[in-house]
C-alpha cells in the first residue's frame, strides 16, 4: 500500500495542530485501523507524532498482524505502533491507561442469510460492546465512534439534507438494514457507557467519501468509476444516475474525525460528510472529465418521469460549530484519489 501524500498528511497536521497537545505522551487505541477511514486516522496521527515530537503510544487491533505488517510496513512497523491481533468482538484487553479510544471498526454490510440470521448486526453490536468495556475498565477519557448516516434509514425526498435531530430510522422489517441498525444500537450504548462511567463518548456519522485508499472495487460509486477511468472506459452506471450523493475527501475527513474526537460535544452526534450535492450521472461526468478526458459515461436505465430522487445527503451544521467545512473541492479529490491509484498501478 503506497503511502498517503505528504500534501494531505500536511493539509490535516495544519488544521489538527492545536489538538494535538491533548495526546501528548499519552496512549490512544484504534480499532479499524487497516481499514479506508482508520488508515487515514493512523498514518495522520503519525505524521503528526514525528512532526511535532509528541511521544505517543497507539495500540491497535488487526485481525491478522502479519498481514497488516505485509500491507502498510511504514504503519504498522512505525515505533510508536503495537499491533494487537485479535477480532473486535473478543480481543484481549492490553494492560495500561488509555485516555483516548477511536472505534472504526466496522463489518462489512452484508444481509441475513443461514449461517448469519442477523446479518451484520452481531458482529458490530458485540463489538462495539467490547470497545466500550475495554475503554470504561482502562482510563478513558474521550472515545470517538464513527457510525453511519445509515442510522437514518431512507431519507424522505423532500429533505435535501439530513440533519441529526432527524427521528427516522431503517425499517425493522428490512433484511438490508442490519448494518443501520447495529450503527443505532451501537450510538445508544456509547452514550449510555459514557454517561455512566463518566467519559465522553463523542460519534460521527460517516456519509460518502473519496480520497487515496478508497477501494475501487467495493460497491462505491466513485471508486467504481475512478477504476472504470483509469481502466479507458466506459464509466457505467447501473441505474438511472438520478441518485443524489455528496463526497467529502479523506483528508479533510480525518480533520472532522480528529476534531470530534478531541472537542466534539458528547453524545451529540455529528453528520461527517460534505453538504454539497450531485447526482450520480454527474459524478460520473465528473470523474470521466478530471481522471480521463473524453472517456464515455453510459447509463443502464432511463429516469422514470416524476419519481422523486434517491438521497444520501447530509446537513453539517452541527460541524460548523466546530469550524468544521469541507475544504478540498470534489474534483480535486477526485484528481488526487485518481493520481494515487494511477502511482499505484490500476489493473
Amino acid at each position: 500500500m503506497p503511502r498517503l501524500p505528504p500534501q494531505d498528511l500536511d493539509h490535516i497536521l495544519s488544521h489538527t495542530r492545536e489538538l494535538w497537545e491533548d495526546l501528548r505522551a499519552r496512549s490512544l487505541f484504534i480499532t479499524g485501523g487497516t481499514g479506508f477511514v482508520g488508515s487515514w486516522l493512523l498514518e495522520s496521527l503519525l505524521w503528526a507524532n514525528d512532526k511535532l515530537d509528541l511521544r505517543v503510544s497507539v495500540v491497535a487491533l488487526t485481525r491478522d498482524p502479519q498481514r497488516f505488517r505485509e500491507k502498510a510496513p511504514h504503519l504498522a512497523g512505525h515505533p510508536a505502533v503495537r499491533l494487537l491481533g485479535g477480532n473486535v468482538a473478543a480481543f484481549d484487553l492490553p494492560e495500561g491507561a488509555f485516555p483516548f479510544v477511536v472505534h472504526a471498526a466496522t463489518e462489512p454490510s452484508f444481509e441475513p442469510d443461514a449461517g448469519n440470521p442477523l446479518g451484520a448486526f452481531d458482529s458490530d453490536f458485540n463489538g462495539t460492546r467490547r470497545v466500550l468495556e475495554f475503554a470504561r475498565t482502562h482510563g478513558t477519557r474521550r472515545l470517538l465512534f464513527t457510525s453511519s448516516g445509515a442510522v437514518y434509514g431512507r431519507q424522505p425526498s423532500g429533505m435535501t439534507h439530513i440533519p441529526e435531530d432527524y427521528t427516522g430510522a431503517p425499517s425493522t422489517m428490512d433484511a438490508g438494514s442490519a448494518y443501520g441498525q447495529a450503527k443505532r444500537v451501537s450510538e445508544f450504548m456509547c452514550a449510555m457507557y459514557g454517561r455512566v462511567y463518566g467519559f465522553d463518548a463523542t460519534i460521527a456519522r460517516l456519509f460518502a467519501f473519496v480520497g487515496p485508499l478508497l477501494p475501487l472495487d467495493a460497491n462505491y460509486a466513485v471508486g467504481n468509476f475512478i477504476r472504470d477511468a483509469l481502466r479507458g472506459g466506459p464509466l457505467r452506471i447501473a441505474g438511472d444516475g438520478t441518485p443524489y450523493r455528496s463526497y467529502l475527501y479523506a483528508a479533510d475527513l480525518a480533520i472532522w474525525l480528529w476534531t470530534i474526537l478531541f472537542r466534539g460535544k458528547a453524545a451529540y452526534p455529528y453528520n461527517a460528510g460534505s453538504p454539497d450535492d450531485l447526482t450520480i450521472a454527474d459524478l460520473a461526468r465528473t470523474v470521466a472529465r478530471v481522471a480521463a478526458p473524453g472517456t464515455s459515461v453510459e447509463i443502464a436505465r432511463q429516469p422514470v418521469p416524476g419519481a422523486p430522487a434517491l438521497r444520501y445527503v447530509p446537513r453539517t451544521e452541527r460541524a460548523g460549530e466546530l469550524g468544521l467545512q469541507p475544504m478540498i473541492p470534489p474534483e480535486e479529490g477526485i484528481r488526487r484519489t485518481a493520481q494515487w491509484h494511477r502511482a499505484g498501478g490500476v489493473q
